[in-house]
C-alpha cells in the first residue's frame, strides 16, 4: 500500500504531503481545485508518460515521491536486484526536469523510466473515466478475461506454437517458387559466386594495396630520402658516416678510459650509440630494398583496387562483407537445388506446427470458457450488490476470422454482452449500457479482477460519473467492501462516497502572494460534515449539515454491520 505521497512543483501544487492509510481513502474538492493533479502525480510515480508542462510555472523541475509498505514479494525486486529496506518500505522518486529529462530512483538507486513503469504496474492500479471507454472497446475484452482467468501460461504455450507455425510458413513461401523463377535465381547466384571467387578475395588485401600504392606514388622522394639517410649513417669513399665516426669516438674514449673512470663511462655510452647506429643503418637499408619496384607495378595495383571498388559497390562495403555475401550465395544456391526435399520436410513440419497450435488453442479456449462462466457469475453478483439486480451479463465467444481460425491471441473472439432490463435480449455493452450503468459495470469488473491481481492499492478517479441516488450509495458500499482487502483511493464528487471513506482529504485552491496554489488537508468530523454538505447542495445550511451527519452516521452503521457479518463468517 502507499503510505505517503509527496508532491512538489506540479501544476498549481507548490508542495503537498498526503499520508494515506489502509482502507478507504477519499479525496474531494471543487472542480479545478487540483484533484486530477494528485492522480497525475500518482501516475508519474508509476512511470506513466508525463510532460514538462506539469512543472509549476517558474520552477526548474517537479518532484513526486511515494512510500510503499506491506508489499508482497514481487518478482520485479529479484529480477532487478533492488529490494525494500530493512523496514520493508520502498521509496520511489521521480524528478521531471525542464528539458524533459527524468531522474527516477527506488530507495536511492537509479532507475530507467521503463523500469519504473514495470514496477508501477505492481504498486498501483489507477481506474479512471477513460477505462469506461476501454470497456466499450471489444479489443480489450479478451485481455480482461485472460487477466481474470489467469490463462497467461496457456496463452504463452499457444503463442510459442503459433510463432513456430509462422516461421515454417515464411520459409516455405521463400522456397515455393515456379521453375522459371528458380532457374533465374540459380543463374544469378551462380554468376555472383563466380565473380566473387574469380576475384580471389583476401582479408586486409585492400589495406596492403592502398599502403603500397602510396609508397609507389612517392617512390622517387622516398628513395632519395632513404639513400641520403643511409649515406649519412655509413659514409662512402669521400667521407666517413655517422656510424664510423661513432666507432672512432668509441676507440679514443676506450683508450683514455684506461686512465679515467669518467672516460670509461663515456666510452660505454659511445659503444651503445654505435650499436644503435648500426641497427638504424640496417633498418634503413632494409627499407631501401622494399622501395624497389618493377615497371607496371603501380598500374597493376590501381587495376586491382578498381576491381575491389566495383565489387564492393555490388556486394558489400568491405572485403569481409563480400566474403560473407559469397557464403550466403552458396547457402541460397544449395537451398534452391535441394528445395524440393526441404519443401517436403517443411510441409511436414507445418502440419505438425498447425496441429500443435490448434491443440494449444483449444486448450486455451477451454480455459477461457471456464473462466468466462465464473467471470459472468462474479460480475452478476457484483452488479446485484450495485443495485442492478435485473442486469444480465454474459461473455460471448466466436471463432477467429482469417487463416486457420487463429491469430497471436488464440482462436477466440470475445465480447461482453448485457441486458439492462428484464425481457430484453443480450446486446454488446456499447449498445446497451448508459453512463451510470457503464460506471458500475466497470467497477464490478475492476473489483473482480483485483481479486486475482497482486497489486495492493486501487485508485478510482471519478468513476461515479452518471451515478446518483440509491445507486451512489451502493457504489459507496462496494468500494468500502473492496477496501477490506485492498487499499482504496477514490476521487469523487458524490456525498455518499465521501461519507463512506475511512479517511477524508479535501483538495482546495487558493491564492497567496499573487500565485495560485492548491493544498491537501485531512478532514476531521466537523470539517467532513461541511464538505459533505457542500457536495450535497453547494450551499452549507443547517439542513444540509443534518443530512451530512445522517450520511456519515449511516456509513458508520454499515461498516459496523459489515464487520459483524464478516466476523460471524
Amino acid at each position: 500500500m502507499i503510505s505517503l505521497l509527496h508532491i512538489e512543483n506540479i501544476a498549481v501544487i507548490d508542495q503537498a504531503d498526503i499520508a494515506f492509510h489502509e482502507g478507504f481513502n477519499v479525496l474531494t474538492g471543487e472542480t479545478g481545485a487540483g484533484k486530477s493533479i494528485v492522480i497525475d502525480a500518482l501516475g508519474a510515480v508509476m512511470g506513466e508518460r508525463t510532460s514538462r508542462d506539469l512543472i509549476r510555472t517558474g520552477a526548474k523541475s517537479a518532484r513526486v515521491s511515494a512510500v510503499f509498505r506491506n508489499l508482497p514479494a514481487l518478482d520485479w525486486f529479484e529480477a532487478h536486484g533492488m529490494f525494500p529496506d530493512e523496514n520493508g518500505e520502498v521509496l520511489v522518486e521521480r524528478v521531471i526536469q525542464g528539458d524533459g529529462k527524468n531522474i527516477c530512483r527506488m530507495n536511492g538507486q537509479p532507475l530507467l523510466v521503463t523500469q519504473l513503469r514495470e514496477l508501477g504496474i505492481h504498486l498501483l492500479n489507477i481506474h479512471g473515466q477513460h477505462d469506461g471507454q476501454k470497456l466499450l472497446d471489444e479489443e480489450y475484452h479478451l485481455s480482461y478475461l485472460d487477466g481474470f482467468g489467469g490463462t497467461q501460461a496457456r496463452l504463452a504455450a499457444f503463442a510459442h506454437g503459433y510463432e513456430r507455425l509462422k516461421e515454417v510458413r515464411r520459409e516455405l513461401e521463400a522456397l515455393q517458387m515456379d521453375e522459371g523463377e528458380k532457374a533465374r535465381r540459380m543463374d544469378t547466384l551462380t554468376y555472383q559466386m563466380e565473380e566473387l571467387e574469380r576475384a580471389e578475395l583476401r582479408l586486409e588485401e585492400e589495406e596492403e594495396l592502398t599502403a603500397r600504392r602510396d609508397v609507389l606514388r612517392n617512390a622517387e622522394r622516398l628513395t632519395g630520402a632513404v639513400d641520403r639517410a643511409y649515406l649519412a649513417l655509413t659514409g662512402d669513399d669521400d667521407g666517413a658516416g655517422a656510424v664510423s665516426l661513432l666507432m672512432e669516438a668509441e676507440g679514443q674514449l676506450t683508450q683514455g678510459g684506461r686512465y679515467s673512470r669518467e672516460l670509461k663511462d663515456l666510452a660505454e655510452r659511445a659503444a651503445q650509440l654505435r650499436c644503435d647506429g648500426d641497427d638504424l643503418a640496417e633498418q634503413v637499408r632494409d627499407l631501401r630494398d622494399k622501395l624497389e619496384f618493377y615497371p607496371g607495378e603501380l598500374d597493376e595495383i590501381e587495376e586491382r583496387l578498381d576491381v575491389l571498388y566495383r565489387l564492393k559497390k555490388k556486394y558489400g562495403g568491405t572485403v569481409q562483407e563480400m566474403l560473407e555475401y559469397l557464403e550466403r550465395c552458396k547457402d541460397d544456391l544449395e537451398a534452391i537445388q535441394f528445395s524440393g526435399d526441404r519443401v517436403k520436410t517443411l510441409e511436414q513440419e507445418q502440419e505438425k506446427a498447425l496441429q500443435y497450435a490448434r491443440e494449444q488453442g483449444e486448450l486455451l479456449s477451454t480455459d477461457r470458457r471456464r473462466a468466462a462462466q465464473e467471470l459472468a457469475a462474479r460480475i452478476q453478483e457484483e452488479l446485484t450488490q450495485l443495485d442492478m439486480p435485473n442486469v444480465r451479463f454474459e461473455v460471448a465467444f466466436a471463432p477467429k476470422d482469417g487463416a486457420d481460425g487463429m491469430d497471436a491471441t488464440g482462436m477466440d473472439t470475445v465480447r461482453f454482452l448485457m441486458s439492462a432490463n428484464v425481457g430484453e435480449a443480450l446486446k454488446p455493452i456499447q449498445k446497451t449500457a448508459s453512463g451510470g450503468e457503464l460506471s458500475r459495470i466497470m467497477l464490478a469488473l475492476k473489483n473482480v479482477l483485483a481479486e486475482v491481481e497482486e497489486v495492493t492499492t486501487l485508485i478510482f478517479d471519478e468513476v461515479d460519473a452518471g451515478v446518483s441516488g440509491r445507486a451512489a450509495g451502493k457504489v459507496a458500499q462496494k468500494l468500502f467492501q473492496v477496501s477490506q482487502s485492498k487499499q482504496v483511493l477514490c476521487v469523487t464528487h458524490l456525498p455518499q462516497l465521501a461519507a463512506m471513506g475511512d479517511i477524508h482529504f479535501s483538495v482546495e485552491k487558493g491564492e497567496r502572494d499573487g500565485r495560485t496554489y492548491t493544498r491537501v488537508e485531512r478532514l476531521e468530523r466537523t470539517q467532513r460534515l461541511e464538505e459533505i454538505a457542500r457536495l450535497s447542495g453547494g450551499t452549507v445550511t443547517t439542513t444540509m449539515l443534518e443530512g451530512a451527519a445522517e450520511l456519515l452516521d449511516g456509513a458508520e452503521r454499515y461498516k459496523i454491520e459489515r464487520s459483524d457479518k464478516c466476523g460471524r463468517k
